[in-house]
């Protein structure tokens, strides 16, 4: 491995704090429009800039309000080599938009540094097709290699974490996990979950984990859950020593199934209130879960009610 940097293990008492959907916010509420879903380019576009300044603001506001650390990512979920093909980026082009996307961050982020404990940055890498596709062709030598140049990229970025988010297929789950330890970046997983509380390509939550380890000898430093709400998400916690690889949660704020989530055309926010108690429900229940956020629907409200 290129170097021994890690991502922090868990302290008694340390919380951290992720942003929202960033994508659902920056669509929905503020109407500008993501070709590909992709957040990134948004950063040759001045307005866009500001709202998203104005966005993260309030995220870290409420990291600030309850004393917990901040774990922030969101623009480069599509910023791999496919996607970044699809809108018309070079390669060379694609990787600076990793660095000014992390760039993004930092600079916000240290008008927080006296009143947040502990900030972290990472990167974000989605899966290279749709991830609410099965996507079970690719095999694990494929995502290896496809996911060796984003990682690569946010490596020379010196990114606090490099997390594989919305993943819901173990083959590259694998293949990014390996490419990841090779490389030498501090890692995670985040998998997401269907209406029938299991990957959309068909395995369990524990299935999924208990494989991905020991196929990459547990290189990931940690899993979590994204994309699902408590009502996808709580059958599939089941007993086993597997939990407690799971670190935390950044559920949607609605119950609706995901392509119908996608097809509605605006911001559906469901339950705040009643989502920061199923959360806290669950951070009651296996208190070593430390990282918690959202996903689609979320941002400074729920947040707020999760924290």
């Amino acid at each position: 491995m290129a170097d021994e940097k890690t991502f922090p293990p868990q302290q008694e008492g340390r919380f951290y704090l992720t942003e929202g959907g960033t994508e659902t916010e920056i669509m929905y509420k503020y109407g500008f429009e993501l070709p590909q879903f992709a957040m990134f380019p948004l950063l040759d576009n001045p307005d866009a800039v500001s709202t998203m300044r104005g966005m993260y603001r309030s995220y870290l506001d409420v990291a600030a309000k309850h004393g917990m650390c901040a774990l922030m990512g969101g623009l480069d979920y599509r910023a791999s080599p496919d996607w970044g093909e699809l809108l018309g980026y070079s390669p060379d082009g694609l990787a600076e938009a990793n660095h000014q996307s992390i760039a993004f961050l930092r600079e916000i982020a240290e008008e927080y540094a006296s009143v947040i404990p502990e900030i972290l940055i990472q990167g974000l890498i989605g899966p290279r097709g749709d991830a609410y596709e099965r996507n079970e062709t690719i095999t694990e030598n494929e995502a290896e290699d496809y996911h060796s140049v984003q990682l690569e990229t946010l490596k020379e970025a010196n990114v606090d974490l490099a997390l594989a988010i919305s993943f819901n297929n173990i083959p590259e789950s694998i293949g990014v996990a390996r490419a990841a330890a090779k490389i030498g970046v501090p890692f995670g997983i985040s998998l997401t979950l269907d209406s029938n509380s299991k990957l959309n390509s068909g395995p369990s939550l524990a299935e999924a984990i208990t494989t991905i380890d020991a196929e990459t000898n547990q290189s990931p430093e940690f899993y979590s859950v994204n994309c699902s709400h408590p009502v996808e998400y709580e059958p599939a916690i089941e007993p086993g020593d597997w939990i407690n690889r799971v670190r935390g949660v950044r559920p949607n704020a609605s119950k609706m199934e995901k392509i119908a989530l996608c097809q509605i055309g605006h911001l559906e926010d469901g339950d705040p209130v009643e989502l920061g108690k199923l959360c806290g429900d669950l951070a009651r229940r296996y208190p070593h879960m430390d990282i918690w956020g959202g996903c689609c629907g979320t941002w400074d409200v729920h947040l707020n009610e999760i924290a």
